[in-house]
Protein backbone atom coordinates (compact mmCIF):
# COMPACT_ATOMS: atom_id res chain seq x y z
CA UNK A 1 0.00 0.00 0.00
CA UNK A 2 1.46 3.44 -0.92
CA UNK A 3 2.58 5.61 1.95
CA UNK A 4 1.17 9.10 2.53
CA UNK A 5 4.36 10.56 1.11
CA UNK A 6 4.05 8.45 -2.03
CA UNK A 7 0.42 9.48 -2.46
CA UNK A 8 1.35 13.15 -2.07
CA UNK A 9 4.14 12.76 -4.63
CA UNK A 10 1.78 11.07 -7.08
CA UNK A 11 -0.82 13.81 -6.60
CA UNK A 12 1.86 16.45 -7.17
CA UNK A 13 2.97 14.79 -10.41
CA UNK A 14 -0.64 14.59 -11.59
CA UNK A 15 -1.17 18.29 -10.84
CA UNK A 16 2.05 19.22 -12.64
CA UNK A 17 0.98 17.28 -15.72
CA UNK A 18 -2.43 18.96 -15.70
CA UNK A 19 -0.87 22.42 -15.41
CA UNK A 20 1.53 21.63 -18.24
CA UNK A 21 -1.37 20.58 -20.43
CA UNK A 22 -3.28 23.77 -19.58
CA UNK A 23 -0.24 25.90 -20.41
CA UNK A 24 0.20 24.09 -23.72
CA UNK A 25 -3.45 24.63 -24.61
CA UNK A 26 -3.20 28.33 -23.78
CA UNK A 27 -0.08 28.67 -25.94
CA UNK A 28 -1.80 26.99 -28.87
CA UNK A 29 -4.86 29.22 -28.54
CA UNK A 30 -2.66 32.28 -28.86
CA UNK A 31 -1.09 30.82 -31.99
CA UNK A 32 -4.51 30.15 -33.54
CA UNK A 33 -3.52 26.51 -33.95
CA UNK A 34 -5.74 24.89 -31.41
CA UNK A 35 -6.14 21.16 -31.02
CA UNK A 36 -7.96 19.12 -28.45
CA UNK A 37 -11.61 18.80 -27.63
CA UNK A 38 -11.57 21.17 -24.67
CA UNK A 39 -10.15 24.10 -26.64
CA UNK A 40 -11.02 25.88 -29.85
CA UNK A 41 -10.23 23.20 -32.39
CA UNK A 42 -12.07 20.01 -31.66
CA UNK A 43 -11.26 16.73 -33.33
CA UNK A 44 -13.77 13.94 -32.76
CA UNK A 45 -13.15 10.52 -34.27
CA UNK A 46 -16.31 8.47 -34.68
CA UNK A 47 -16.66 5.46 -36.97
CA UNK A 48 -13.46 6.54 -38.69
CA UNK A 49 -14.84 9.96 -39.55
CA UNK A 50 -13.05 13.04 -38.24
CA UNK A 51 -14.93 16.18 -37.29
CA UNK A 52 -12.91 19.37 -37.27
CA UNK A 53 -14.20 22.44 -35.46
CA UNK A 54 -12.91 25.95 -35.95
CA UNK A 55 -14.05 29.50 -35.63
CA UNK A 56 -12.43 32.53 -34.19
CA UNK A 57 -13.18 34.51 -31.07
CA UNK A 58 -11.97 37.56 -29.19
CA UNK A 59 -8.31 38.57 -29.23
CA UNK A 60 -7.36 36.33 -32.15
CA UNK A 61 -8.47 33.19 -30.34
CA UNK A 62 -9.82 30.32 -32.36
CA UNK A 63 -13.37 29.14 -31.65
CA UNK A 64 -15.38 26.16 -32.86
CA UNK A 65 -17.45 24.55 -35.69
CA UNK A 66 -16.66 21.38 -37.85
CA UNK A 67 -16.32 20.32 -41.47
CA UNK A 68 -15.88 16.64 -42.41
CA UNK A 69 -18.79 14.53 -43.61
CA UNK A 70 -20.66 12.75 -40.84
CA UNK A 71 -22.83 10.60 -43.06
CA UNK A 72 -21.27 7.39 -41.76
CA UNK A 73 -21.19 8.48 -38.12
CA UNK A 74 -23.59 6.55 -35.86
CA UNK A 75 -26.68 8.40 -34.75
CA UNK A 76 -26.40 10.12 -31.40
CA UNK A 77 -29.06 11.64 -29.19
CA UNK A 78 -29.54 15.33 -28.50
CA UNK A 79 -28.35 16.60 -25.12
CA UNK A 80 -30.43 15.67 -22.10
CA UNK A 81 -33.07 18.21 -21.13
CA UNK A 82 -31.63 21.04 -19.03
CA UNK A 83 -31.80 20.73 -15.28
CA UNK A 84 -34.16 23.26 -13.68
CA UNK A 85 -32.52 26.49 -12.54
CA UNK A 86 -33.54 28.98 -9.89
CA UNK A 87 -36.02 31.67 -10.91
CA UNK A 88 -33.17 34.18 -10.96
CA UNK A 89 -29.48 33.54 -11.54
CA UNK A 90 -26.39 35.72 -11.16
CA UNK A 91 -24.36 36.25 -14.35
CA UNK A 92 -20.73 37.30 -14.61
CA UNK A 93 -19.22 38.97 -17.65
CA UNK A 94 -15.47 39.59 -17.69
CA UNK A 95 -13.26 41.76 -19.90
CA UNK A 96 -11.75 39.97 -22.90
CA UNK A 97 -9.74 42.22 -25.19
CA UNK A 98 -10.88 44.93 -27.60
CA UNK A 99 -14.37 44.83 -29.06
CA UNK A 100 -14.95 44.49 -32.80
CA UNK A 101 -17.56 47.22 -32.42
CA UNK A 102 -18.32 49.45 -29.42
CA UNK A 103 -20.33 47.49 -26.87
CA UNK A 104 -20.85 47.35 -23.13
CA UNK A 105 -21.41 44.41 -20.84
CA UNK A 106 -25.05 43.67 -20.04
CA UNK A 107 -26.38 46.04 -17.40
CA UNK A 108 -28.54 43.29 -15.96
CA UNK A 109 -26.58 40.63 -14.08
CA UNK A 110 -29.43 39.19 -11.99
CA UNK A 111 -31.29 37.40 -14.74
CA UNK A 112 -34.69 35.72 -14.83
CA UNK A 113 -34.93 32.18 -16.14
CA UNK A 114 -38.65 32.59 -16.74
CA UNK A 115 -38.48 34.68 -19.92
CA UNK A 116 -38.37 33.51 -23.53
CA UNK A 117 -37.76 36.72 -25.49
CA UNK A 118 -37.92 36.69 -29.25
CA UNK A 119 -35.37 38.30 -31.55
CA UNK A 120 -36.22 39.35 -35.10
CA UNK A 121 -33.33 39.61 -37.54
CA UNK A 122 -33.68 41.03 -41.03
CA UNK A 123 -30.85 39.72 -43.20
CA UNK A 124 -29.90 40.42 -46.79
CA UNK A 125 -31.23 36.94 -47.64
CA UNK A 126 -34.45 36.96 -45.63
CA UNK A 127 -35.82 37.03 -42.08
CA UNK A 128 -34.53 34.93 -39.19
CA UNK A 129 -36.51 34.78 -35.96
CA UNK A 130 -34.98 33.37 -32.80
CA UNK A 131 -36.66 32.44 -29.52
CA UNK A 132 -34.14 32.73 -26.70
CA UNK A 133 -34.07 29.99 -24.07
CA UNK A 134 -33.41 31.76 -20.79
CA UNK A 135 -34.54 28.71 -18.84
CA UNK A 136 -31.58 26.70 -20.15
CA UNK A 137 -28.95 29.40 -20.75
CA UNK A 138 -30.01 32.61 -19.00
CA UNK A 139 -26.66 34.42 -19.02
CA UNK A 140 -26.16 33.72 -22.72
CA UNK A 141 -29.68 34.82 -23.60
CA UNK A 142 -29.18 37.96 -21.51
CA UNK A 143 -25.93 38.83 -23.30
CA UNK A 144 -27.40 38.18 -26.74
CA UNK A 145 -30.44 40.34 -26.00
CA UNK A 146 -28.20 43.11 -24.67
CA UNK A 147 -26.05 43.10 -27.82
CA UNK A 148 -29.18 43.16 -29.98
CA UNK A 149 -30.50 46.16 -28.04
CA UNK A 150 -27.16 47.94 -28.44
CA UNK A 151 -27.26 47.47 -32.22
CA UNK A 152 -24.07 45.42 -32.06
CA UNK A 153 -25.20 42.99 -34.75
CA UNK A 154 -26.61 45.58 -37.16
CA UNK A 155 -24.54 45.54 -40.34
CA UNK A 156 -22.59 42.44 -39.28
CA UNK A 157 -21.93 39.76 -41.91
CA UNK A 158 -22.18 36.02 -41.42
CA UNK A 159 -18.63 35.05 -42.29
CA UNK A 160 -18.80 31.27 -42.53
CA UNK A 161 -21.08 28.60 -43.96
CA UNK A 162 -20.57 24.85 -43.65
CA UNK A 163 -22.78 22.37 -45.48
CA UNK A 164 -20.70 19.19 -45.11
CA UNK A 165 -20.79 17.43 -41.75
CA UNK A 166 -21.61 20.46 -39.67
CA UNK A 167 -24.59 22.17 -41.22
CA UNK A 168 -24.45 25.69 -39.90
CA UNK A 169 -24.17 29.39 -40.65
CA UNK A 170 -21.80 31.26 -38.34
CA UNK A 171 -22.46 34.90 -37.51
CA UNK A 172 -21.92 37.49 -34.80
CA UNK A 173 -18.58 39.13 -35.65
CA UNK A 174 -19.07 42.71 -36.91
CA UNK A 175 -15.54 42.67 -38.34
CA UNK A 176 -16.37 39.71 -40.58
CA UNK A 177 -12.98 38.16 -39.86
CA UNK A 178 -14.11 35.48 -37.43
CA UNK A 179 -11.87 36.98 -34.75
CA UNK A 180 -14.12 39.71 -33.38
CA UNK A 181 -16.21 39.83 -30.24
CA UNK A 182 -17.89 42.26 -27.83
CA UNK A 183 -14.87 42.85 -25.57
CA UNK A 184 -16.15 40.58 -22.81
CA UNK A 185 -16.71 36.88 -22.26
CA UNK A 186 -18.76 34.57 -20.05
CA UNK A 187 -19.12 30.97 -18.99
CA UNK A 188 -20.63 28.05 -20.87
CA UNK A 189 -24.18 27.06 -19.99
CA UNK A 190 -26.45 24.31 -21.34
CA UNK A 191 -25.52 21.59 -22.22
CA UNK A 192 -21.98 21.95 -20.84
CA UNK A 193 -23.32 22.68 -17.36
CA UNK A 194 -25.03 19.28 -17.27
CA UNK A 195 -21.61 17.68 -16.75
CA UNK A 196 -19.01 17.89 -14.01
CA UNK A 197 -15.82 19.68 -14.99
CA UNK A 198 -13.44 17.18 -16.56
CA UNK A 199 -16.15 14.59 -17.19
CA UNK A 200 -15.00 12.42 -20.14
CA UNK A 201 -18.56 12.61 -21.49
CA UNK A 202 -17.82 16.20 -22.49
CA UNK A 203 -15.79 14.73 -25.35
CA UNK A 204 -18.63 12.54 -26.65
CA UNK A 205 -20.70 13.99 -29.48
CA UNK A 206 -24.37 14.80 -29.09
CA UNK A 207 -26.82 15.92 -31.74
CA UNK A 208 -27.13 19.66 -32.23
CA UNK A 209 -30.37 19.59 -34.13
CA UNK A 210 -31.80 21.63 -36.96
CA UNK A 211 -33.01 24.98 -35.64
CA UNK A 212 -30.60 25.16 -32.70
CA UNK A 213 -28.75 28.41 -32.03
CA UNK A 214 -25.46 27.88 -30.18
CA UNK A 215 -22.44 29.92 -29.16
CA UNK A 216 -19.06 29.60 -30.82
CA UNK A 217 -16.13 29.78 -28.41
CA UNK A 218 -12.35 29.66 -28.09
CA UNK A 219 -12.37 27.07 -25.34
CA UNK A 220 -14.31 26.65 -22.11
CA UNK A 221 -16.01 29.80 -20.81
CA UNK A 222 -14.88 32.10 -23.64
CA UNK A 223 -18.29 32.92 -25.11
CA UNK A 224 -18.64 36.36 -26.67
CA UNK A 225 -20.82 37.44 -29.59
CA UNK A 226 -20.26 34.77 -32.25
CA UNK A 227 -22.85 32.06 -32.69
CA UNK A 228 -24.01 29.51 -35.21
CA UNK A 229 -27.41 28.65 -36.62
CA UNK A 230 -28.01 24.97 -37.38
CA UNK A 231 -29.93 24.16 -40.57
CA UNK A 232 -29.29 20.41 -40.26
CA UNK A 233 -28.71 17.92 -37.46
CA UNK A 234 -24.99 17.78 -36.66
CA UNK A 235 -22.79 16.09 -34.10
CA UNK A 236 -20.69 18.10 -31.67
CA UNK A 237 -19.34 17.55 -28.17
CA UNK A 238 -21.61 19.32 -25.65
CA UNK A 239 -19.22 22.24 -25.27
CA UNK A 240 -21.20 24.84 -27.21
CA UNK A 241 -23.94 26.67 -25.33
CA UNK A 242 -27.41 26.24 -26.80
CA UNK A 243 -29.45 29.36 -26.16
CA UNK A 244 -32.25 29.54 -28.70
CA UNK A 245 -34.19 28.12 -31.62
CA UNK A 246 -34.83 29.41 -35.13
CA UNK A 247 -38.40 29.85 -36.38
CA UNK A 248 -39.75 28.33 -39.61
CA UNK A 249 -39.24 31.44 -41.79
CA UNK A 250 -35.70 31.59 -40.44
CA UNK A 251 -35.07 27.97 -41.36
CA UNK A 252 -36.29 28.71 -44.88
CA UNK A 253 -33.79 31.57 -45.05
CA UNK A 254 -31.01 29.29 -43.81
CA UNK A 255 -31.96 26.62 -46.37
CA UNK A 256 -31.73 29.24 -49.12
CA UNK A 257 -28.27 30.33 -47.94
CA UNK A 258 -27.10 26.72 -47.64
CA UNK A 259 -28.33 25.89 -51.15
CA UNK A 260 -26.13 28.70 -52.49
CA UNK A 261 -23.05 26.96 -51.12
CA UNK A 262 -19.78 28.51 -49.99
CA UNK A 263 -16.51 29.58 -51.58
CA UNK A 264 -14.51 26.82 -49.82
CA UNK A 265 -12.03 29.42 -48.56
CA UNK A 266 -11.78 27.54 -45.26
CA UNK A 267 -11.85 24.04 -46.75
CA UNK A 268 -8.32 23.17 -45.62
CA UNK A 269 -8.69 24.65 -42.13
CA UNK A 270 -12.07 24.97 -40.47
CA UNK A 271 -14.15 23.67 -43.33
CA UNK A 272 -16.65 25.51 -45.48
CA UNK A 273 -16.10 29.14 -46.36
CA UNK A 274 -17.85 32.42 -46.96
CA UNK A 275 -21.43 32.02 -48.15
CA UNK A 276 -21.80 32.46 -51.91
CA UNK A 277 -24.98 34.37 -51.11
CA UNK A 278 -23.63 37.20 -48.93
CA UNK A 279 -25.44 37.39 -45.60
CA UNK A 280 -25.58 40.65 -43.64
CA UNK A 281 -27.69 41.46 -40.60
CA UNK A 282 -29.51 44.56 -41.78
CA UNK A 283 -31.21 44.93 -38.41
CA UNK A 284 -31.84 42.94 -35.25
CA UNK A 285 -34.40 43.80 -32.59
CA UNK A 286 -36.18 42.30 -29.60
CA UNK A 287 -39.71 41.20 -30.39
Amino acid sequence: MPSNEQRRAAAKRKLERRLERQAERARKRKQLTIAGSVVGVVVVIAAGVGIYFLTKGDSDKTTAAPDASLSSTPQVAPPAAPKPKAATVACTYTDAGPAAKPATKPEKTEVSTQDSPKVSIDTSQGPIGITLNAAASPCTANSFASLVQQGFYNGAPCHRLSTQGLKMLQCGDPSGTGKGGPGYQFANEYPTDQFAQGDPALQNPVSYQRGVVAMANAGPDTNGSQFFLMFGDSQLPPQYTIFGTVDEPGLATLDKIAAGGDDESMATTAGGGKPNLPVTFESARIG
